[in-house]
């Protein structure tokens, strides 16, 4: 899910220093704005996940970010078999309603959806796991909502070690996050997104907090138009603010081959082009297949 967020599965198993950040509610409903149509995946994304998918012979996928379930959905449209998970109700409550709506059509009556925490998740959902997933996808930048909360990254690590247990021998991981170096470098941050092709976007306030000099938190003030005739009108503009762990593209990379092992083959896209084709990328998506 395109910026969806992490979140404690409940509230009798909080993890310390997560936020539900979509506790209210009010942001999921402006995120289904924002997100516009589920059939509006820019083709150029819709192309480089189906077809990396089907060239690998994938065929049952993990979500591990659904959030409302926009790319669960796609997937499923597209003949996969698909398992989703998030951590907040007010986000499965939209790819619930998706299923029920759908419910006639086979592939959307067998879509398996699930509260899970990354720090549990091979727990959370051991009877689904079985020998393992073709593929494990976590996308739109969702991993980066999982804070620091030590300062030494050990929650994030745990939360890849347990998506690489879901993944079978052969089988894919698919992650990203936004390029945090650059946003890092010039304090900005692109409000285009190479994942959908929502026209409700206005603007995107970025703010840097740092940690002993250290950026430690990305703040993104999200401003989206409700009304597309009305957008330049305050009163139509809807603010919402949401907060990240700034991956360094090196750190991250080091990180995935530490859950992975070296021996792990690793591919990094800049906005599902070869790195050396986009000068200062959007997003970094990294591919990781593992050792049989």
């Amino acid at each position: 899910m395109v910026d969806s967020v992490f979140r404690t599965r409940s509230l009798g198993t909080p993890a310390e220093g997560v936020k539900d950040q979509y506790a209210d509610g009010k942001a999921a409903k402006v995120w289904e704005v924002f997100i516009g149509d589920k059939k509006q995946r820019t083709q150029n994304y819709r192309d480089f996940l189906v077809g990396l998918l089907r060239r690998k012979g994938c065929r049952r996928i993990l979500d591990v970010a659904c959030g409302t379930g926009v790319d669960s959905v796609m997937l499923l449209e597209e003949g996969f078999e698909v398992v989703s998970v998030d951590a907040s109700d007010k986000m499965l409550k939209h790819a619930l309603k998706s299923r029920w709506d759908r419910r006639k059509e086979p592939a959307f009556d067998n879509w398996v959806i699930e509260e899970a925490n990354w720090l549990t998740l091979s727990s959370d959902i051991s009877q689904l796991v079985g020998e393992g997933f073709d593929a494990v996808i976590c996308l739109g930048n969702s991993f980066a909502h999982m804070p620091d909360s030590f300062g030494d990254q050990r929650e994030q690590r745990q939360a890849l070690a347990n998506f690489e247990r879901c993944v079978k021998p052969g089988g894919l991981l698919l992650i990203d996050h936004r390029n945090y170096d650059y946003i890092i470098r010039t304090g900005q941050t692109p409000s285009k997104c190479i994942y959908y092709n929502s026209q409700h976007m206005t603007d995107i306030k970025t703010s840097v907090l740092y940690v002993s000099g250290k950026p430690r938190i990305v703040t993104l003030d999200y401003m989206i138009a409700l009304d597309e005739e009305n957008k330049d009108n305050p009163e139509y503009v809807s603010e919402f603010r949401l907060s990240y762990y700034p991956h360094r593209l090196t750190v991250f990379r080091d990180m995935l081959t530490e859950a992975f092992s070296h021996a792990a083959k690793h591919t990094i896209y800049g906005d599902f082009k070869p790195l050396n084709q986009v000068e200062d990328p959007g997003f970094y998506i990294h591919v990781l297949e593992k050792q049989h």
